[in-house]
């Protein structure tokens, strides 16, 4: 009896996670080596900046690149990893990273303007991904009951959580959820081109 050759090969499947993740990656363990100054100077977004630094507008697009510790990074990247590509073959490549980017920036923008706190991480785009993902059955006429019920059970535990006192922004998962929100109705009416 013959065996059969099996031909499997790698298959980077879904660039924008994945390079995201690396990226991601990258900064963590440069972080690592600095000793914390990479986050301190670099990717943190801080509350109330001054206007006058050109790390502010820095930081506006690195913080969501930057992770506090390894920890907080392979909780997000779990999490991206398992909805990601998902969301990357649904959306496209070029609007998710579009998506991203906005989401982020805009995040960004928002936490200086009306928060003291600084924020880093993806926890925003991971909760972004998380909304866009149960519009992936969205049909003509029909609201699918699973995507109210991610959007209120997620958006209802961050709107309780963000009243204790922790270490954590609540805000940036609610902006992320929001604007997963936006974006998967913006498609849903629009279909936006998918050429990227």
């Amino acid at each position: 009896m013959a065996s059969k050759k099996i031909n499997l090969r790698l298959s980077y499947n879904c660039p924008v996670v994945l390079t995201y993740a690396a990226v991601c990656l990258a900064l963590v363990g440069v972080n690592w080596l600095t000793g914390g100054w990479l986050n301190k100077y670099v990717m943190i977004c801080y509350g109330h900046p001054s206007l006058l630094d050109p790390m502010t507008y820095v930081r506006c697009i690195t913080y969501f690149f930057g992770h506090s510790g390894w920890e907080h990074y392979a909780s997000n990247m779990l999490l991206m990893l398992l909805v990601g590509p998902v969301v990357e073959e649904k959306y496209g490549s070029g609007n998710l990273a579009f998506m991203i980017m906005v989401t982020g920036i805009a995040s960004g923008i928002i936490n200086c303007i009306f928060f003291d706190t600084g924020i880093i991480g993806a926890s925003g785009i991971v909760f972004m991904m998380i909304i866009l993902s149960a519009f992936t059955n969205v049909k003509k006429g029909e609201i699918p009951l699973s995507l109210i019920l991610v959007a209120a059970i997620y958006l209802g535990r961050e709107i309780l959580n963000a009243f204790t006192p922790d270490t954590v922004s609540q805000f940036g998962h609610i902006i992320g959820g929001l604007f997963g929100l936006f974006w998967g109705i913006y498609y849903y009416k629009t279909k936006f081109s998918r050429q990227y």
